[in-house]
């Protein structure tokens, strides 16, 4: 394990707010090791679950939280406020990168008033609050949008979106100056790490990979799967993922479960290694009812040489192009999501074709190295605004 520099003080510090750890080890983990090559000293606040281990073993420091999604306790979520202002008051970063919406707003009060860094807030899909139509999603979107005006409109941040459609969002509804709303791809996708591979032999193995959400369009591949396999047409259905009882739109792992002992899809559960999950795919879905941010699971496949079937919901249609790398349905259509499966299950050439073209487009647009790049030189921009009490530390990136 990498051990703290007695000189850490003189470095600017970059400290990143995930709710789960697990979240901070599968999406802003290359950002923070670019930063700790970069000379910051990379501090790690978040609710510890599995992953505490690997973040030390990085040289990363870890500040273990009492923070969860899953709480709605008006105590419990006070008492989570005033351990964030604790921390920033203590360690007095020069940055902070708040990751999803919950980390942004507490992240955010905590802030307030409390050495007031430079503060990164990435809004990574607005996932539930947009594509729910359910009662409480409906009443909570104009609390949220309320909320988000007052806190996402100072000068002293940037806010991080994954596509256009939800810089517009912010801009119309939160009233965020469009300068200050950056459009990145979340942290990009290692195309060296996910690359093609070999076609394989028997069964082609359809393949949706994403946390067991009903928005995510787990219903509508399982049904799916059921008009297929009622016209005779043979394939393996998987479902790659765990559930996710902090999000409302979770599906039961009863329900899970019971699919999987009918024969109608596998599941597989929670995996750790998606490159070998790719490599036993012959396509992937992701047949999303939108609130997406850029899909992690479509950059990967893509980068995986997969031909691709999605939904025209943002972020989903920013990877795939009807037509050229896979196919475009309506959400929340099976009849049409089925039609889309059968094409490519029965023309393997024309998976091939999409295949390719799906990783010209990762390499193209979805490269790893550039996003860190982007975000590095984000991180550079805001501390040359830094107050100049504290310049002594943001002297080691000139």
């Amino acid at each position: 394990m990498a051990t703290q520099s007695p000189l850490a003080s003189t470095r600017p510090k970059a400290l990143f707010l995930a709710s789960e750890d697990r979240f901070f080890w599968g999406h802003p983990l290359p950002v923070a090791r670019a930063a700790l090559r970069d000379g910051y000293e990379v501090i790690v606040a978040t609710g510890v679950h599995s992953y505490a281990e690997q973040i030390r073993n990085e040289g990363f420091r870890l500040i273990p939280l009492q923070f969860s999604r899953r709480s709605h306790s008006p105590g419990r979520e006070f008492r989570a406020i005033r351990e964030l202002r604790h921390i920033y008051r203590s360690e007095e970063p020069d940055i902070v990168h708040h990751l999803s919406l919950k980390s942004v707003l507490y992240g955010s009060i905590a802030a307030k008033g409390n050495g007031d860094p430079q503060m990164v807030n990435a809004v990574t899909g607005l996932g539930y609050l947009v594509a729910s139509s359910s009662w409480k999603a409906r009443l909570l979107r104009p609390l949220i949008w309320k909320v988000l005006q007052f806190f996402l409109r100072r000068p002293n941040q940037r806010i991080l979106v994954e596509n256009q459609e939800d810089k517009q969002l912010l801009v119309t509804k939160v009233k965020v100056p469009p300068e200050r709303v950056i459009v990145t791809r979340g942290a990009g996708v290692d195309i060296d790490a996910f690359y093609p591979s070999a076609l394989l032999e028997g069964l082609p193995v359809v393949l949706l990979a994403s946390r067991m959400l009903w928005i995510k369009g787990i219903m509508e591949f399982v049904e799916a799967a059921r008009l297929l396999r009622a016209k005779g047409i043979m394939a393996r259905f998987v479902l790659a993922g765990d559930t996710d009882p902090s999000n409302p739109t979770c599906v039961p792992r009863q329900k899970l479960l019971e699919w999987q002992d009918s024969g109608e899809v596998e599941w597989w559960g929670h995996q750790e290694v998606m490159v070998d999950v790719y490599r036993q795919a012959s396509l992937v879905c992701l047949p999303s009812w939108g609130g997406e941010g850029i899909p992690k699971v479509l950059m990967e496949a893509a980068a995986s040489g997969l031909a691709l079937i999605t939904t025209d919901v943002p972020g989903c249609r920013d990877i795939v192009q009807d037509g050229i790398n896979g196919i475009v349905v309506p959400p929340r259509d099976r009849a049409a999501l089925a039609g889309a499966i059968e094409e490519l299950l029965k023309d393997p050439v024309l998976r091939l074709s999409m295949g390719r073209r799906s990783r010209e487009i990762a390499t193209r647009e979805f490269s790893q190295t550039a996003v860190v790049r982007q975000i590095l030189e984000l991180y550079k921009e805001l501390l040359r605004f830094r107050p100049a009490q504290t310049d002594n530390r943001s002297m080691a990136l000139r």
